[in-house]
């Protein structure tokens, strides 16, 4: 069987035959492709956008085809007659095109280009933003919602707009899935706002495959950087991190030596005149409520991490943090189930899908951040709960992320639509 993927993003081994650096991030899609690559009776090519791209040329990995594609901005012939993926498609013969996400604009146009070619298509469920925009702006005040930066003036970049933008990109969404057969889901959440959008639609169960780095490692308490937070990234509001800030101070009185990490780059970092024009709106009010708080000591933002950086870092803390608004079923918080770190998630989307609260975790109200300080508390005075929590969650995580089941579901999803 020929498959055809559509990813938003070039794979490792894709970005080396272009003598780029790797992409840091889908670390879960690499996982996924090196299973397929072992199974003979597969044929797998991967088509990804890439800037400068003046004509398609297939680049020859070790058991896979690449094909780079001109990024689509959203016109009506690009989304109706995509000339790239006619191309595509005509080169690499697919019996099946699996596209991974709904909201970009090449994802209904290579929607319309299999239904032209009469070519199956299911597309995997990541977020929605369709639905995640209803959610972008929850708990920031509205001055912050309406406020311009130096930055956002320049890049017409404040949260409305970009608010405004997913709504955009979500019209994109709902045209795909409208007009596809078969998606691919994991959650109730993404089940039940696929089947809003298409009511007709086939869904497909399948959990994702983690990082690879993920599998070798086990939290341990007595290892781990005792009353330290960690939060994967928090540089858009969907993350929560206003949240998280609004609950520190809670769990500072208590434990005053508690600190919490972030993942990626300083918001709020404008130490320098050049620093300060770059600051956006969401980052002047991190740091508004960094100062407020007094949190300048007990704020640690990580930079960019690699798998293997990111990995120690969950491993090193004492409690993993997802604050979102809004989530499907974040790998964020898979890896740091399947690693054992004790987590405490907001019950939104798809979470609770994921963690059972009091057996695996805990879960709160994701406007309540006041009980998130009350369960971060819990855990960092009760090493036998955390123990516990670690403990299931590491067996709940190892049957939801288990790579040969999923890879079996996979292979299993592709061959029932292959055969209808």
């Amino acid at each position: 069987m020929n498959i055809l993927w559509v990813t938003n993003a070039a794979l490792p081994e894709a970005s080396l035959l272009m003598n780029e650096e790797p992409f840091l991030f889908a670390g879960w899609l690499i996982n996924a492709a090196e299973q397929l690559k072992k199974e003979e009776n597969i044929r797998l090519s991967i088509a990804f956008p890439k800037g400068g791209i003046k004509e398609i040329n297939v680049l020859k990995g070790q058991a896979v085809d690449y094909y780079p594609f001109t990024p689509i901005i959203g016109s009506e012939k690009e989304m109706i007659d995509n000339q790239d993926f006619l191309h595509i498609i005509h080169q690499s013969k697919p019996d099946l095109v699996h596209i991974f996400g709904t909201e970009y604009p090449h994802t209904l146009a290579m929607v319309n280009v299999c239904k032209k070619k009469n070519i199956k298509c299911v597309i995997s469920i990541q977020g929605l933003v369709s639905f995640i925009a209803k959610h972008y702006l929850n708990g920031l005040p509205e001055k912050v919602q309406k406020h311009f930066t130096f930055r956002d003036i320049i890049k017409l970049d404040n949260l409305k707009i970009q608010q405004k933008r997913l709504k955009k990109r979500g019209e994109f969404e709902v045209a795909a899935i409208s007009n596809v057969n078969h998606v691919i889901g994991r959650t109730t959440w993404d089940q039940a706002c696929t089947a809003i959008i298409n009511p007709r639609i086939q869904y497909h169960y399948c959990n994702e495959t983690l990082r690879d780095e993920f599998y070798r490692h086990s939290w341990n308490l007595e290892s781990c950087e005792k009353y330290s937070i960690f939060l994967s990234q928090g540089s858009y509001p969907v993350k929560g991190l206003h949240f998280m800030l609004e609950a520190m101070p809670i769990v500072l009185k208590r434990f005053p030596n508690a600190k919490l990490y972030i993942g990626g780059p300083e918001l709020t970092k404008s130490n320098s005149f050049k620093e300060k024009l770059k600051v956006s709106s969401y980052g002047k009010y991190i740091k508004d409520l960094v100062e407020k708080h007094q949190l300048q000591e007990q704020v640690v933002f990580t930079g960019a991490l690699n798998e293997k950086q990111i990995c120690q870092r969950y491993l090193k803390s004492n409690v993993f943090i997802c604050p979102s608004t809004i989530e499907n079923s974040p790998n964020s918080l898979g890896e740091a189930m399947i690693l054992g770190v004790p987590a405490i998630a907001a019950d939104v989307g798809g979470i609770a899908d994921l963690i059972k609260h009091r057996e695996e975790g805990f879960v709160y109200q994701p406007d309540a951040p006041y009980m998130l300080a009350h369960y971060i508390c819990e855990i960092f005075d009760n090493d036998q709960l955390a123990k516990e929590f670690s403990e299931k969650a590491k067996r709940k995580a190892a049957r939801l992320h288990d790579i040969e089941q999923n890879n079996m579901r996979l292979l299993e999803i592709y061959q029932n639509i292959n055969g209808e």
